[in-house]
């Protein structure tokens, strides 16, 4: 438990990357976001409600086969969405990122989405 807690507590204390110009530090975050019955309509309806009006400044989408455990132990696999952030304000991206996933989890009656983010350098 306590392992457990470090870890999260330096997760949201991460450092923004040390970049050589013309590289700018920023923080890049990954959704995955499990499909099961979500429709290509559906999907596409969804990142144009919202993730383009939080994220307007661009995003990135791929199509990944996902796979996990559940709590009875069982294997399960399913197509999936990976949605990439490149985010340059650390501190106003967490609570749009939230809105995300709870707008997914809520109208396609998801458990879960992974969230995953680290340092970066950019460029563009």
């Amino acid at each position: 438990m306590t392992a457990a807690l470090l870890l999260l507590g330096a997760c949201a204390q991460q450092q923004p990357a040390v970049c050589a110009p013309p590289l700018k530090p920023a923080l890049e975050v990954d959704l995955y976001f499990g499909r099961g019955n979500v429709s290509d309509v559906q999907w596409k309806a969804f990142v144009d409600d919202e993730v383009t009006p939080r994220f307007p400044e661009g995003l990135s989408v791929a199509d990944i086969a996902g796979q996990w455990r559940d709590p009875a132990a069982k294997i399960g696999r399913e197509q999936s969405k990976l949605l990439i952030l490149i985010v340059f304000d650390p501190p106003a991206h967490g609570p749009k990122v939230e809105a995300v996933v709870s707008a997914y989890k809520q109208r396609f009656a998801q458990q879960s989405v992974l969230r995953v983010e680290r340092a970066v350098c950019v460029n563009y």
